[in-house]
């Protein structure tokens, strides 16, 4: 089969015949794959950004946001059948390390995470899982459609869902980026809570997007998005909530700038350094609060939202062959929402 292939960091992934995957496990699970997502995380890995914390075998094969359709299933495997379409959780789990047990399963001691681990990825024909990652689908969902909310989707929708006891009637949410994640942190903001949504972009195209998916303002980030963003709010001193998916080259720092007093700074894209002083986080009862890719139970609420229609990606479609040129579009800002690939 064809897949593509981290041989060395800095330099460009290659498509090339690989062994199809078949199933070891009882409970392992070979999936056709019918959409990839390319993600800035795959950027990262490109850049070696995760090497020491995964330390993966290179070569290997990429891209960690899959749907498609089950190939084959080990013997002990009984929630999905040769046939079904499904998306997968990125972080197949084991269900008995305490994380599990909590519902915390993106926490799993035991978990592995392909295409970023040392377990081969989906940027491929068919990719090896296991049946807890398998959320079973209608059967007239296209899987290129929705394959980005198996990482990007559950990551802004768990956001949101740690958000939502914060966000009343009346209270302002500052979403700081409306690109691949944003756009879906957006549309999970109008679906869960009546907060007033505030989008701060540099990109024009990204925040008439948001304007189309829920956002009652839009911000320029030209240099003076901080002070009109709490120009918006209600008591002119900041954000109750602020949803930064980009968290660097100083965004991070400006996101924290732009929330109230009490409030809370949700930090969801990574790469920069935050760089407060501690008396301005005990002076003002400021939150900063992390958020890693969602749970299993988050995937199959989102889905729901998604088949009903109240989510939806907006995407970009790349044969698989053309790996190299959606990374490359997607690194110099030229995909709008998401870039699927499709074997």
């Amino acid at each position: 089969m064809r897949a593509v292939r981290l041989h060395a960091y800095h330099q460009d992934p290659v498509v090339e015949e690989v062994p199809e995957p078949t199933v070891e496990g009882p409970l392992d699970v070979v999936v056709k794959v019918g959409g990839a997502g390319v993600c800035r995380t795959d950027l990262h890995i490109m850049e070696g950004q995760w090497a020491e914390a995964m330390n993966p075998s290179l070569p290997y094969t990429i891209g960690h946001e899959n749907a498609g359709w089950v190939h084959e299933v080990g013997s002990a495997v009984t929630n999905v059948a040769v046939g079904d379409t499904v998306i997968l959780h990125p972080q197949p789990s084991c269900g008995l390390c305490h994380a599990c047990r909590a519902g915390n399963d993106m926490h799993c001691t035991n978990a592995f995470f392909p295409g970023l681990s040392d377990n081969d990825g989906g940027m491929a024909e068919y990719l090896l899982t296991s049946a807890r990652a398998c959320v079973k689908l209608d059967a007239s969902t296209q899987p290129k459609d929705v394959a980005a909310l198996a990482d990007a989707g559950i990551t802004a929708y768990h956001a949101v869902r740690k958000a939502v006891a914060l966000l009343p009637p009346g209270s302002t949410c500052a979403v700081v980026g409306a690109g691949g994640l944003g756009h879906i942190g957006i549309q999970c903001l109008a679906a869960l809570t009546a907060t007033n949504i505030v989008v701060v972009d540099q990109n024009p195209d990204a925040l008439e997007l948001a304007e189309q998916l829920g956002a009652a303002h839009t911000v320029v980030s030209d240099g003076s998005h901080v002070d009109a963003v709490k120009d918006l709010t209600t008591a002119g001193d900041g954000a109750d909530v602020v949803l930064d998916f980009v968290a660097e080259q100083g965004a991070e720092n400006e996101s924290f700038e732009m929330t109230r007093p009490g409030g809370s700074l949700f930090v969801i894209g990574y790469g920069g350094t935050l760089q407060i002083p501690t008396l301005d986080v005990i002076s003002t009862e400021r939150n900063i609060i992390g958020n890693i890719v969602g749970t299993y139970n988050d995937l199959a609420e989102l889905m729901v939202l998604a088949q009903a229609g109240k989510v939806t990606l907006h995407t970009k479609t790349y044969a698989l062959d053309d790996a190299t040129q959606a990374l490359h579009d997607l690194d110099a800002g030229q995909v709008r929402g998401r870039a699927i690939l499709v074997p």
